[in-house]
């Protein structure tokens, strides 16, 4: 992004860290034309008190990328903006792209877009990485182009892994429809297996995202006694809003997610940890359960 902005000669204001109101001011008074954040940015937009008297006029083209943007904020922001927001996909090891949307298209929400030119897309059998499938099921997504990595610096063995049939995996899960768009359904290293059940952590956030008061969520998996692994969620809430309890979330989300997906615990936090460039960080909170999970696995309420 940096480097197609330079290209065309454009100016670029660069930000030691995002700061909500500095980036508002670019857009309102710098009137900067093209604006591309990670969820949490957008996230933090759509919480302004007075989101629908501020002016984003200038900006002609948006985007999300970095992690996966909850539908609800994209539909929250298009209902408060009148602005779609849509998101892309890519790697490190993709230089970065793999996926967009074209200028004009049909509407599919929470699609990450179709497969850029020159680039080749597939989804494959998570039992079986040379089996690939059909429309509709879901599977690791397999990236084959100019923009790959060859390998990774001095591990012959995990260059080895990553590669079948010179198609490199992503190691992220997801879909493509009828159409060719693509779908992201988690990372497949952060699927929780529960009784059975592969269950999908980014699955059961973005329905959470869906509760009136909730700002942040990350769902992680934790030991379960009885069924292995299940579900838990640590929310963020918006500074007016008050904790409820795990009925009543799980009550509020019957219908949104299947019964194998309802989360045993859940967890009220001050906030979330993240990564230096602001995306949530499942795998800090993770390293930083680690201690009081192995010391006492449960599957009750907590909130």
């Amino acid at each position: 992004m940096l480097l197609s902005s330079l290209s065309r000669g454009n100016l670029i204001s660069l930000h030691q860290r995002f700061d909500v109101e500095a980036v508002m001011r670019d857009i309102e008074v710098k009137r900067a034309t093209y604006f591309p954040g990670v969820p949490t940015m957008w996230i933090a937009i759509a919480a302004l008190p007075d989101l629908d008297k501020r002016d984003f006029s200038s900006l002609a083209t948006i985007g999300s990328g970095g992690a996966p943007l909850p539908v609800e904020i994209a539909s929250f922001f298009e209902r408060k903006v009148g602005k779609k927001l849509k998101s892309g996909w890519g790697m490190t090891e993709t230089c970065s792209p793999g996926t967009g949307h074209p200028p004009t298209g049909p509407d599919k929400p929470g699609s990450i877009g179709l497969t850029l030119p020159g680039i080749e897309l597939d989804i494959v059998a998570l039992d079986d990485p040379r089996r690939v499938l059909p429309p509709g099921e879901v599977g690791e997504i397999r990236i084959k182009g100019p923009n790959v990595t060859k390998g990774y610096w001095n591990r012959p063995e995990g260059s080895a892994d990553a590669f079948v049939d010179g198609r490199f995996l992503t190691g992220d899960i997801g879909y493509m429809d009828a159409d060719g768009y693509f779908f992201l359904v988690d990372r497949k290293k952060d699927m929780i297996i529960s009784g059975g059940f592969n269950v999908y952590p980014q699955m059961i956030e973005q329905a959470i995202y869906t509760i009136p008061g909730v700002h942040e969520v990350i769902v992680l998996g934790i030991p379960d006694p009885y069924r292995g692994e299940a579900a838990k969620a640590f929310i963020k809430l918006r500074p007016e809003a008050k904790p409820f309890s795990l009925d009543e979330l799980r009550a509020q989300l019957a219908g949104k997610v299947g019964k194998h997906e309802l989360p045993a615990e859940v967890e009220f936090v001050d906030d979330l940890p993240r990564t230096p460039v602001g995306k949530l960080s499942r795998h800090e909170l993770r390293r930083q359960q680690k201690p009081s999970q192995s010391a006492q696995p449960s599957s009750g309420g907590r909130s």
